[in-house]
């Protein structure tokens, strides 16, 4: 049984993630899509089609660059610590099936639209979890569910965000 990694997880990489999905376009743009099956003609909208776009091997040099550019600056910029993580992630992408990468996709727009005291919340819940084994996980994953938000607040205070854990 593969393990898919959890949302929480997930969700504290994607920018990585991001990134990497950049770095893996070329793989990408060699594979060919399977077809998919048409909806029945009463169900599909009524939008046009949008336009095929080129190949990653069709597209301009300039194009290419535009799409690379702020890969290429947040590399540049990262410590050896950060590049290390960040090839890391991109060969972990390569390895993922289509649904890890949509729950991957689901998990970065989910941290996306948090805000930034909700951000510091999962980052505490995480670093909490990263330290116990899976019958610990399971156990606080139950009790945080069935906590009232004054409950999960209480929790928070007592479960500071670790200094490490703060954006890179």
């Amino acid at each position: 049984m593969i393990r898919l990694p959890s949302r929480r997880a997930l969700a504290l990489h994607a920018p990585t993630i991001f990134a990497l999905a950049l770095l893996a376009l070329p793989a990408f743009a060699q594979q060919k899509p399977a077809p998919a099956a048409a909806p029945p003609a009463s169900t599909q909208p009524a939008q046009p089609a949008l336009p095929a776009l080129p190949a990653w091997e069709q597209l301009s040099n300039a194009d290419r660059e535009t799409l690379v550019a702020s890969l290429r600056d947040r590399w540049n910029s990262a410590d050896a610590g950060k590049r290390q993580r960040m090839l890391a992630h991109a060969r972990e992408w390569r390895t993922m099936t289509p649904e890890q990468r949509r729950a991957a996709h689901d998990g970065m727009e989910r941290w996306s639209n948090l805000s930034p005291e909700q951000r510091d919340h999962a980052r505490a819940l995480f670093q909490q979890m990263r330290t116990m084994d899976p019958d610990q996980r399971r156990a606080l994953r139950e009790q945080w569910r069935s906590m009232t938000p004054e409950q999960r607040q209480a929790w928070l205070d007592a479960h500071p965000v670790p200094p490490n854990a703060q954006p890179r």
